[in-house]
């Protein structure tokens, strides 16, 4: 590598990538006294949006205390709502959930809510309003960058010609990561011929901060408590809650197409009428569905994180929290290698990383996979083992704590 020269910006992390993880994952660096540097192509503000347009994300607890760690949390506009409470259940299109179900209670697992749902604009705004003027941070966007990595260290250059040098760098530009395909790491994919709809609703009666994950035969429906009305001001309804429903293309192109007063219709057949009245509110959102896992997570001077190295089903809304892990464990390796002196993109501590969060994530692919494959028909045997073996779970302690804690993001026995 050629030498430094004495205008060029030095850094231990180069973040390519300002997305919700990639953000995080620079903000939670500097917070932590490692030197790091974010680039996006997409200027920060307008990622920002002045309304409720529909999307939110679950956080889970783990993932909250990383945001909190890194100065994020606070900065969140509106008041996210906890989730105390789920109900897991077998079910068909117009018809009640069985009664063999899997209720969780917070208070049982942790003493803490299961996450909290975060209106993606509120964690947008929260993330421009940390990362500017953070010490030890420098944030270029909208900007892109040519990275060139060497055994001694990486060489971003800017496209307006200034220069960072890094022991270290990070793709995390989601699925189609360039860094990824630079790096000659390959995927393996599967596709579920889905339709992922997410949005939002206004409803009647009061969700108590409970959600609902009904398996119906096209796939799940996910019901998530949202914050009361008075950040959106949309609806005379006062309460108001997320949806993530996944059907068949075909399907769920003809219900995309609905009026509201239609498609409010077809939510209600789904959710019962535990909620009241309901109407729509915001933007409806679809996403082909797609399982993808990189080859391997790590290359010289490069690591991935979040969707650059791996994408799995909503099924168990554990995406951008399998993310968030990647951003917990390489911020711990990173700053323990920082203040000890050491090279923060050295092979063994890539390795390292790699070893911790590729089984985690795999692990987490393939239940999601095992899932919708198991719950994703209507057969009448398969419908009666699936339902008692939920309801077994509900009476064994060990095994609904187990899977409790997993989705918090917190180890099992603690």
């Amino acid at each position: 590598m050629t030498a430094s020269s004495s205008a060029d910006l030095e850094v231990v992390v180069a973040v390519i990538g300002a997305g919700p993880v990639g953000a995080t994952l620079a903000a939670a660096l500097a917070a932590r006294g490692v030197p790091a540097a974010v680039i996006d192509a997409a200027p920060l503000p307008p990622m920002e949006l002045g309304h409720f347009d529909g999307r939110a994300y679950a956080i889970a607890l783990a993932s909250r205390r990383l945001l909190d760690e890194a100065g994020i949390w606070e900065r969140l506009p509106t008041t996210p709502c906890p989730i105390e409470g789920i109900k897991v259940a077998d079910g068909r299109v117009g018809e009640a959930p069985s009664r063999l179900d899997l209720d969780f209670d917070a208070a049982e697992v942790a003493g803490e809510p299961f996450g909290w749902m975060v209106e993606a604009r509120a964690l947008r705004v929260a993330l421009n309003a940390r990362l500017p003027g953070m010490a030890n941070l420098h944030a270029f966007a909208p900007m892109t960058a040519t990275v060139v990595r060497e055994a001694e260290g990486a060489k971003v250059t800017l496209a307006d010609g200034r220069v960072i040098r890094a022991q270290l760098v990070v793709g995390a530009e989601g699925r189609n990561s360039p860094q990824r395909q630079a790096a000659g790491i390959g995927t393996a994919r599967h596709d579920y011929g889905q339709i992922g709809m997410v949005g939002a609703f206004a409803h009647e009666h009061p969700h108590h901060n409970r959600a609902l994950e009904l398996f119906l035969p096209a796939g799940p429906f996910a019901q998530l408590p949202l914050s009361d009305l008075g950040s959106f001001g949309t609806s005379v309804l006062p309460h108001a809650s997320s949806f993530v429903w996944t059907e068949r293309r075909a399907s769920a192109a003809k219900l995309l197409a609905l009026p509201d007063e239609a498609f409010s219709r077809e939510l209600r057949r789904r959710i019962g009428d535990h909620l009241g009245a309901i109407e729509p509110i915001g933007r409806r959102w679809h996403y082909p569905l797609t399982a993808m896992h990189a080859t391997r997570y790590v290359a010289d001077r490069l690591a991935l994180v979040g969707d650059a190295a791996h994408g799995m089903h909503p099924i168990a809304g554990q995406g951008l929290n399998i993310g968030f892990r990647d951003v917990t464990a390489l911020v711990e390796l990173v700053a323990e290698a920082h203040a000890a002196g050491a090279d923060a993109g050295s092979a063994a501590l890539l390795a390292r990383y790699q070893a911790r969060r590729r089984p985690d994530a795999l692990m987490m692919i393939g239940a999601t996979h095992v899932l919708e494959k198991l719950f994703a028909n209507d057969i009448g045997p398969v419908r009666l083992a699936r339902r008692l073996g939920i309801a077994a779970v509900n009476r064994i302690p060990f095994l609904k704590r187990s899977f409790a804690r997993q989705a918090m993001g917190l180890p099992l026995r603690g």
